[in-house]
């Protein structure tokens, strides 16, 4: 199932309640994300509705399908995103390529996945019946991940390729994902840019982070590091990205660093 990605987007945050006034201002803004579980069909928010019929693009972003679990997928959290999506006029949706159930526990995080065939097919399973049941194109991201499982059968990009080739899904690239599974895991990030399929990219995301005690961590909650713009740079230079996604999630910060931000992430990308 081939799918077309939304066109062109541009530069975009992730919609926050505690952003929404801050979002209406911000200079520079084409676009936000706004994650699905936050979100209540029939009662979004006043300032998320006025930035729809405004025509601004609003992407339903889910956190908890856990499409690479082993337990049959949950429909209904699946409905809750398609019936957002038709709310929003959103001309996608999307979550990660994790799992967070298991077992009756919920994690609590987004888990990786180890990278087999057998992994694969549950994964491929599930995206065909999540893109059946929300009915628009359907992306996936990768993740930061906080281990890594023995005895892959797949590089990263190799998996996601595969992933994308059998269910016809979208990718959205997350740089500072790549940034913190360099530090923390030793990947190449380099390579999964030389390696990705990018004629299905949707979007790129970015988000800050700082370094404790030797791990790196991908808080949200902190500036984009040089070193993950440059990564940005590193992404550009192989292809032009539909959309670029500034993340935060806490220690929100003023409307002027904020808006500095994004005009950083336009610099990054533009020709």
């Amino acid at each position: 199932m081939a799918a077309d990605g939304p066109g062109r987007l541009g530069i975009g945050i992730g919609w926050r309640h505690e952003l929404d006034l801050s979002i209406a201002r911000l200079p520079g803004v084409d676009w936000v994300e706004a994650v699905a579980e936050n979100l209540h069909a029939g009662h979004l928010p006043e300032t998320l509705v006025a930035l729809r019929d405004k025509g601004m693009p609003v992407l339903p972003h889910a956190v908890s399908l856990s499409l690479g679990g082993a337990e049959p997928l949950d429909t209904t959290r699946v409905e809750h995103l398609a019936v957002l999506t038709r709310e929003l006029g959103a001309p996608m949706a999307s979550d990660h390529v994790c799992f967070v159930r298991a077992g009756g526990l919920d994690s609590g995080h987004l888990m990786p996945l180890p990278r087999t065939r057998e992994a694969l097919d549950v994964l491929v399973d599930n995206v065909k019946l999540t893109q059946s049941i929300v009915e628009v194109p359907f992306a996936l991201e990768n993740i930061a991940a906080v281990l890594e499982w023995p005895d892959a059968e797949f590089t990263e990009s190799e998996f996601l390729r595969e992933l994308t080739d059998r269910t016809g899904c979208l990718l959205i690239v997350d740089v500072a994902n790549l940034y913190a599974n360099a530090r923390n895991l030793g990947t190449d990030p380099e390579r999964f840019l030389d390696e990705i399929p990018w004629e299905r990219l949707a979007y790129t995301h970015m988000a800050g982070g700082v370094e404790r005690d030797g791990v790196y961590h991908d808080t949200h909650a902190h500036p984009v590091v040089p070193e993950v713009l440059d990564l940005l740079r590193e992404l550009r230079r192989r292809t032009d990205p539909p959309g670029v996604l500034l993340e935060r999630d806490d220690d929100y910060p003023s409307d002027s660093e904020l808006a500095a931000e994004l005009a950083a992430l336009r610099e990054a990308v533009s020709p």
